[in-house]
């Protein structure tokens, strides 16, 4: 097996025998440039290389970074025949190398940003995996179109910056077309990636809301593909996001990837409560890490703003066309004090509402005209349309009027600075600015304030040009719009609303008078956080906890379930399958002493049905158990002992266990015991008027009153609501019945108080104890259930089967079936999907039985 160091990459794009890359040598295809055809491609067992290589003793970690543009700058050559490319230095994606380490290999997928003829495609496509490791994806002009200017910047973009469709004119309305063209991109990234992953050993990185159905796509192709996920954007509340008519095709892409990564809390919890309340997932936090479990999987939260490439902004400090740019500066702007906006000139960035909060602090504070002067540079918007048009149009009318109104000779109070800016050149005007002001309504990250403080903590040549003391402390001063995700972290900025407009310009204002030493505590401040959150630590951090996510994959068996983008994996236990009707039919059949222990909500009876009262189909099946002679069948059920005794009067032979277990009785026409001996009920008194007041305050939820226990359900309340009161409810009955002996549990969507020790485990230890002592052990135990309760029972006849030379209440051949409703973690070695099929299955039981009775002699 070769090592990974793309020694014979030529040979791979060229069509020769492929190398074998990674732990399991797996032969990778030639790299295809038609979209969405993957050849030689083996998702099987590993196939060894051809060649003669000796094993590497290094192997090498590889992380494959898939966003939607390549970081690589294109060029036509001059004589207009071929290519030429270079790194693109300003890229995150390249500057979070950093913080990979030296022995971390990468690998790009995604597009670049020049049109390349199809013709042209092969070439360029050798050159850039053979020089830059880069995998073009290479998008028809009209696809990557309809993809990026249609979905992703007129649908998703507006929306996750909280800008609802009402009408056509806002936002794009929702174009099915548009959706199905962003699915098919990411179909086309997902085979690209497909051609260069080795599945058992590389990490996969997907960026933003470009990709965010591409983890579905890979997920489907291998089971166990260690993806994390990062949105670069904000994630909007529920409210808004909910109005997405793709918005469960999109939670369950991102759930596909082991670690989804966000920049602030809000971003998260936002998302999360749309994974409640759409999906039913609920949310925890463990030993600091928050984590959803989706289908036996479970998906990490990181909550991480991203940081700046310190190397590269120092660098760019340091070049003399640097210093000669602030030299220049400082001259046209000696007596005048710079306050400093950066901005893309697009409707969220809050243009507009910054040169209001000028003009009002020029119309408040009379002594700053012809002091004060605010640049702002406007860098072209990366959307098209009207809304831009609009943004323009409005920036210019506005700078108008305010130079119009407080212009004197040599001084003009905004400065807009609309032509493309050298990277230096903007560094420039940081350098020379008192303050910076960034006040969008709505923004993912917002680097500007990070460039900023760095660029004031200068160095020393700066320092010279600007005729500063070097060993005076830096000063810096940001106003910084609440709304934005780098706002959180900035703790000694003026946070603004940038919406009242009065109150920027009052923070404008402080700013410039603040004193000078709290000028400086807050630059030292925000520099010591700035230089140590920076974009390496950030990559490294996040990888270091995708590889933590992704630790027992290899220990987990995978199912892959659902259609189309709904498709999820259901990650088990090993030892934990289906249970096969024919298996249990010749145990059954085999057999001669039985019990048979059935849960009934969730089990026989679907969940979602409002009408629980059992069908004649299961009275049926249930009486033609309990006929055969060698059958012992138990319905153990949470309800009271009134409701069972109404509904299953039908059954005569059937034992039932109620509320639990705490009442039983063997069949229909014996009276009810009890399974432990509790005779004091007073501690109902109490719990129930505080079950009564979160009942008043909890709309949609009710009491139900058993007579050993207390139950408050809330599954028709607010997901959030409900689950927050359940809480606090299940603390207030704590600290009320400390002193009563009960048990105060919560399950789903219901808080439960019971008296202590009881449990469905009884029921089922008390079943086998009873067989036993009538002298027939059973050898065959059939236990069926679907919720945390029946997981007790699970317990019992597992540990009795283990148990069985210590002392026997099963017998020594016995077979045990213990089986939950769908494929989730259990203590059950065996499942089936639904209702439907454990109906079937019982059936298949019955009929066994019926056919023994109808050939035995007596019949």
């Amino acid at each position: 097996m070769v090592s990974r160091s793309y020694s014979n990459l030529l040979d791979l794009v060229s069509g020769g025998t492929p190398p074998s890359f990674g732990r399991m040598g797996r032969r990778l295809p030639r790299v295809m440039t038609v979209p969405g055809i993957i050849s030689d491609f083996d998702d099987g067992a590993s196939v060894h290389s051809t060649g003669s290589d000796p094993p590497s003793s290094v192997t090498q970690d590889r992380t494959i970074i898939v966003a939607n543009q390549l970081p690589i700058r294109a060029h036509r050559r001059d004589d207009g025949k071929g290519w030429l490319f270079s790194w693109d230095e300003d890229a995150l994606l390249l500057q979070l190398k950093d913080g990979l380490g030296e022995d971390v290999e990468v690998i790009y997928v995604g597009c670049l940003k020049e049109e390349v003829p199809p013709s042209e495609q092969d070439e360029v496509s050798q050159i850039l995996l053979e020089t830059f490791k880069c995998v073009p994806t290479f998008l028809p002009p009209d696809l990557f179109s309809r993809f990026y200017h249609g979905f992703c910047k007129q649908q998703l973009w507006p929306l996750f910056h909280y800008m609802l469709p009402l009408s056509p004119d806002l936002g794009g309305r929702f174009d099915r077309a548009l959706w199905q063209a962003y699915v098919s991109v990411n179909k086309i990234f997902a085979d690209k990636v497909m051609e260069v992953i080795s599945p058992d050993d590389d990490f996969v990185w997907v960026h933003d809301y470009h990709l965010m159905v591409l983890p579905t796509f890979l997920r489907k192709r291998f089971n166990r593909v260690k993806m994390g996920f990062f949105l670069h954007s904000p994630f909007p509340s529920s409210e808004i996001y909910r109005t997405l008519p793709v918005r469960e095709e999109l939670l369950r892409g991102l759930l596909n990837a082991d670690l989804i990564g966000f920049h602030t809390f809000d971003y998260a919890r936002h998302f999360l409560s749309c994974c409640s309340r759409m999906l039913g997932l609920v949310y925890e936090s463990k030993r600091g890490y928050i984590g959803l479990e989706y289908y036996g999987r479970n998906v990490t939260i990181k909550i991480l703003p991203v940081g700046i490439h310190m190397g590269q902004l120092r660098s760019v400090l340091s070049l003399p066309e640097t210093e000669a740019k602030v030299a220049i500066l400082k001259e046209k702007f000696r007596d005048r004090i710079m306050l400093l906006g950066v901005d893309d000139m697009d409707i969220f960035k809050g243009i507009s509402l910054k040169l209001l909060a000028m003009e009002q602090l020029l119309i408040q504070h009379p002594e700053w005209r012809g002091k004060l002067v605010l640049v702002q540079i406007a860098n072209p918007a990366r959307g098209r349309g009207k809304d831009v048009q609009e943004v323009q149009a409005e920036t210019y009318s506005t700078v108008k009027r305010i130079n119009e109104t407080f212009r004197r000779p040599g001084y003009e109070p905004v400065v807009l600075v609309d032509k493309p800016l050298q990277f230096y050149e903007r560094i420039a005007y940081y350098v020379v600015a008192e303050c910076c002001l960034v006040t969008a309504v709505r923004d993912g990250m917002n680097l500007i304030p990070y460039e900023y403080i760095i660029c004031r903590q200068g160095n020393e040549r700066l320092d010279e040009v600007l005729e500063r003391d070097p060993d005076k402390p830096k000063k810096s001063m940001l106003v910084v719009s609440e709304f934005i995700g780098c706002s959180p972290s900035l703790s000694g900025a003026i946070r603004v609303n940038p919406w009242n407009i009065d109150a920027v310009a009052e923070a404008m204002d402080s700013a410039i008078v603040m004193a000078e030493g709290e000028k400086q505590l807050r630059h030292e401040k925000h520099y010591r956080y700035v230089s140590t959150h920076d974009v390496g630590y950030w990559a490294h951090s996040f990888l270091q906890d995708l590889e933590r996510t992704c630790r027992d994959h290899i220990r987990r068996r995978c199912w892959g379930i659902g259609f189309g983008l709904g498709f999820r994996v259901v990650a088990l236990d090993p030892n934990f399958r289906k249970l096969s009707t024919e298996h249990i039919v010749s145990a059954y059949k085999r057999t001669k002493s039985r019990a048979i222990l059935l849960d009934y909500d969730g089990t026989m009876m679907p969940q979602s049905s409002i009408n629980k009262t059992p069908t004649l189909e299961s009275i049926d099946i249930l009486n033609k158990l309990c006929a055969d002679p060698n059958n012992v069948v138990f319905l153990v059920s949470a309800r009271d002992r009134k409701t069972l005794t109404d509904w299953f009067s039908p059954c005569e032979k059937l034992g039932i266990a109620a509320e639990h277990g705490f009442f039983f009785r063997l069949k229909h026409d014996v009276e009810w015991e009890t399974c432990i001996s509790v005779t004091d009920f007073d501690w109902k008194r109490i719990a129930e008027p505080v079950m009564k007041l979160y009942t008043e305050t909890t709309d949609g939820s009710s009491i139900e009153t058993k007579d050993t226990a207390l139950v408050w359900h809330y599954q028709d309340a607010d997901p959030d609501f409900g689950s927050c009161q359940s809480k606090e409810l299940l603390d207030h009955l704590e600290s009320v019945l400390a002193n009563e002996p009960v048990s105060v549990k919560s399950g789903q969507h219901i808080v439960e108080v019971k008296p202590q020790g009881v449990s469905k485990g009884l029921v089922a230890g008390r079943l086998l104890s009873l067989m036993q002592e009538g002298g027939t052990p059973p050898d065959f135990v059939l236990c069926i259930g679907d919720d945390r309760s029946d997981e007790d029972m699970f317990e019992v006849i597992m540990q009795a089967k283990a148990q069985v030379k210590a002392g026997p209440s099963l017998s020594s051949l016995a077979e045990v079936f213990a089986c939950t409703v769908g494929r989730k973690p259990s203590k059950a070695k065996y499942y089936l999907d639904d209702t439907i099929e454990i109906v079937r299955m019982l059936q298949g039981l019955a009929s066994v039985s019926e056919q023994a009775e109808r050939s035995s002699p007596h019949h």
